[in-house]
């Protein structure tokens, strides 16, 4: 052999799904586990008393939500482990099955606390709502970056674009609406002007959908598509006096629980609200106030502490996006987790009107727990794509000289 051919370079195929040193967001999953340890043990204080929950068994709701979590932790590794071209393919069939999932919902579903949201299959529940939130996001995230990427089209934002999310998030909202759950509306639509928002859409879009949402809140009100029952949760909003064993019942008793915890707290499975059973839901959508009154000031504050990491792991995600479908997607996350935070926290503070809506990762339910962590676990694909780098191939050539 001569030397000239004995120096040419030669081509190695070095066979890897990842590039070598990209590592999982750890800083947003130990804040995951954090939420989950404690919304376990809060979930297990808020029911351990309760006999007509949990029968002879104190321990049944804090089984039932390891379950929870369990199954909504392989579902986060499933989506985490997906090839990011196989999560573009699956979002159009995600979003029809929950669009077919709320209709189903007004078929057959069964009504809880005034809203038809649920279905009921034997013993277990699903609320195809949760999911629907999820759904939204990455079909709006996928309809713009199918549109905008490539070099051939055009990288602006159009009104046709607009229109299109719209479309893609009006389907799902009608069908929530007419359950009726105003809860998980009012998170979709914070979800959806986030996406708008980041996507690029012009001010006078994002201007005018501001200016809407007002119009369509009051026209609602007018024209009496609002439930009496959630006009007098709006009513309490303002003056819990107003009806203070009626609809502002649960504001009042959510204020002197977490009243009650001071700075440090009564003590885990010590607080007397939570033990007397005196604020309803406290297992889910009063969540907060388990929090408040056995851990006080300070455990409250290391839970909004938590949060606030997943939101801003998430936001950081969402900033270092390679590619436009993750990073709206990332976005339109981070939008849903924190409004969906600030909304349940401030109605047990008495800051938002009651609408119930689940504390991620923490309150108890299984719908909410396995879209959340199907989010958690789309955050994490879109981090890893992107550190590894957008077009790395499973099969990449590396020249190398022998």
């Amino acid at each position: 052999m001569s030397a000239t051919t004995s120096a040419r370079p030669r081509i190695r195929v070095e066979t890897t799904s990842r590039v070598r040193g990209v590592r999982l967001d750890w800083v947003m999953l130990l804040a995951v586990a954090g939420l989950l340890a404690m919304g376990a043990l809060l979930v297990w204080s808020a029911t351990s008393s309760r006999e007509l929950l949990v029968g002879d068994d104190s321990h049944a709701y804090l089984k039932k939500q390891l379950v929870n979590i369990a199954i909504g932790v392989v579902l986060a590794l499933m989506v985490t482990a997906t090839d990011h071209r196989w999560v573009r393919i699956l979002a159009p069939l995600v979003y029809v099955a929950s669009v077919v999932g709320l209709v189903l919902v007004l078929a057959m579903g069964s009504t809880i606390n005034g809203s038809r949201s649920w279905i009921v299959i034997g013993g277990l529940s699903v609320q195809p709502a949760e999911f629907a939130k999820l759904a939204v996001v990455i079909g709006m995230a996928l309809l713009i970056a199918e549109r905008t990427e490539g070099s051939l089209r055009s990288r602006e934002v159009r009104t046709l674009d607009v229109v299109g999310m719209l479309l893609i998030a009006g389907v799902p909202a009608v069908l929530i609406l007419a359950q009726p759950d105003l809860g998980t509306m009012l998170v979709l639509t914070a979800t959806v002007f986030g996406v708008i928002a980041v996507s690029g859409a012009p001010r006078g879009w994002l201007l005018g959908l501001a200016g809407a949402g007002v119009v369509a809140a009051v026209a609602a009100v007018q024209v009496g598509l609002l439930a009496d029952y959630q006009l007098d949760r709006f009513l309490a909003f303002t003056d819990p006096d107003l009806d203070p064993r009626g609809a502002g019942y649960n504001t009042t008793q959510a204020r002197i629980a977490i009243g009650n915890g001071g700075v440090l707290g009564q003590g885990l499975f010590g607080g007397s609200q939570t033990r007397s059973g005196f604020v309803p839901e406290q297992h889910n959508d009063f969540i907060f106030t388990v929090a408040g009154e056995e851990l006080g000031l300070v455990g409250s504050a290391l839970l909004i502490l938590l949060l606030g990491v997943l939101l801003w792991r998430a936001l950081s995600i969402a900033a270092h996006a390679d590619d436009l479908f993750g990073r709206l997607a990332a976005a339109g996350i981070a939008c849903w987790f924190g409004f969906q935070s600030f909304q349940n926290i401030g109605m047990c503070l008495g800051i938002m009107p009651v609408t119930g809506v689940p504390l991620p990762l923490v309150s108890y339910g299984g719908s909410s727990m396995f879209a959340t962590l199907m989010a958690v676990g789309l955050l994490q694909n879109i981090h890893l794509r992107s550190a590894a780098g957008i077009g790395v191939a499973p099969s990449r050539l590396v020249r190398s000289r022998y």
